[in-house]
């Protein structure tokens, strides 16, 4: 009896280790296309893209190694196949918001990126709903979430397949896969400004929304990226009062007056800048006087110049200032007198120097 559960109990050890033995088979080793991972941030997004990359080595690749038109594989599930547009497993894409492809609407998520290569330099990219097969070969059309046409292009030779951003702009990123002497490049988009803004509104009803710098960050950059300005003058308003971290100060109520002024308010944008004239340093006061330039409002920028030289008497920069508010008004005159006296009391070489090139201009009959 005691023999008979040694036997059995070897034989159960035995089993444990050939069943150990097999779920460890598969060892590490160098992939003989090696993989990688490239991303891009657009915005707030990234679309990041991870595949094979077979080099060519000396071999025909488009129309041999990579055979032109839809194939039967002779393998898998798929009758008809894409190339799976890299090597290996599914080449994966990944768009971490909302996008547009060739300005075709995708969602967020992880897609397997295929394509079609034809013979006269046209490609259908194909984005597919399965991202976890191996290549194409149980490629399935119903899994087609989208599909865009493009054009390819001849490169210098490219050894190694590459994906390359190629371009990057405010709301969009170019990819291109580079491989032999073709290029294949698509344009991804996103909703920057929406998506930010959505992500602003989600984070103000958390932990960033008890503080007041984020009411004002939220109102700024609404007010600077095609936001709603109503919602963003409520923000700025809740900055400024009315709640338990709300304080009035100058930068802030700087931004609501041009919430106002964007809102075709002049009157009360003014109003509230003036409220905060008082506690503003010399160099606030400045840059408002400034603001109100570029605005193409000169009367009103003058005042606030010679608010600026009789609050902080002789201090720099309210000369330099006086001198851009009478160059506004044409008055050149004064302009060169103010200047002037801002050369003799510039702080740095460099202030000196910005001020003698402005009085040479004027001095030449030219505003600055």
């Amino acid at each position: 009896m005691k023999l008979k559960i040694t036997h059995i109990a070897s034989v159960a050890v035995l089993m444990f280790l050939m069943l150990t033995i097999t779920a460890f088979a598969q060892i590490n080793t160098p992939r003989g296309s090696q993989k990688a991972t490239v991303s891009q941030t657009v915005g707030t997004s990234e679309v990041s893209i991870t595949y094979s990359r077979p080099s060519v080595r000396g071999r025909e690749i488009w129309g041999k190694l990579v055979p032109y038109g839809m194939n039967n594989l002779g393998f898998g599930t798929a009758k008809e196949s894409p190339w799976r547009a890299g090597a290996d497993e599914n080449t994966i894409i990944t768009f971490s918001h909302d996008a547009t492809v060739q300005g075709k609407a995708i969602k967020a998520g992880t897609y397997g990126l295929h394509m079609n290569v034809r013979e006269n330099g046209n490609v259908t990219i194909i984005f597919s709903s399965n991202s976890t097969s191996w290549g194409s070969y149980f490629y399935e059309p119903s899994e087609d979430v989208l599909q865009v046409d493009v054009t390819s292009t001849e490169i210098p030779h490219e050894e190694l397949l590459t994906y390359d951003f190629i371009a990057v702009k405010p709301n969009s990123t170019t990819l291109a896969l580079q491989w032999g002497k073709k290029e294949i490049p698509f344009t991804i988009g996103f909703d920057v400004n929406n998506i930010v803004l959505a992500d602003i509104r989600n984070k103000m009803r958390d932990q960033p929304g008890f503080n007041r710098q984020t009411w004002e960050q939220a109102a700024n950059y609404a007010l600077n990226n095609g936001g709603d300005l109503n919602e963003a003058l409520t923000w700025i308003n809740g900055a400024i009062a009315g709640k338990f971290f709300s304080k009035q100060t100058f930068i802030n109520t700087q931004i609501k007056a041009a919430i106002l002024m964007k809102q075709d308010k002049k009157t009360e944008a003014l109003a509230a800048m003036e409220e905060v004239l008082p506690v503003a340093t010399v160099f606030e006061i400045h840059q408002y006087g400034r603001q109100l330039q570029s605005l193409g409002m000169n009367d009103e920028a003058l005042d606030i110049f010679k608010y600026n030289a009789k609050k902080n008497k002789g201090t720099w920069p309210v000369h330099y200032g006086m001198a851009r508010g009478y160059s506004g008004k044409g008055d050149f005159k004064n302009a060169i007198k103010h200047l002037e006296k801002a050369l003799k009391n510039a702080p740095n070489a460099a202030s000196k120097s910005r001020v003698q090139a402005n009085l040479d201009k004027l001095k030449k009959g030219e505003a600055i």
